[in-house]
């Protein structure tokens, strides 16, 4: 958990520096925009992308399909964000007890 929290915040800021706009997005809406059901199982969502984007075979490795289930939800979304920080200084006003 430490190590992804540490990657995330070296993305977060890297991406802040240089004015590019933050949008998160909770595991529910993903699952919910890929699947229709915000409770689906990271399989389920996995079979769902296959569908969508007619894949012959499940990747090995999981986490490439939860990083497409978020890039797809984010399309899905159409520009509409729930969260987003236009630099560093308004992703601490607006978030402040997730800086510490």
């Amino acid at each position: 958990m430490l190590k992804l929290g540490r990657a995330q915040g070296v993305a977060m800021s890297a991406a802040l520096a240089r004015d590019i706009p933050i949008t998160e997005y909770a595991p529910k809406k993903v699952k919910q925009s890929v699947t229709g059901n915000g409770n689906a199982s990271k399989e389920q969502v996995a079979a769902m992308l296959m569908t969508i984007f007619k894949f012959k075979e499940l990747p090995k490795l999981m986490d490439a399909t939860d990083a497409l289930a978020v890039a797809l939800c984010h399309h899905f979304q159409k520009g509409v964000t729930t969260t987003k920080s236009k630099s560093w200084g308004a992703f601490v006003t607006e978030n402040p007890k997730r800086v510490k």
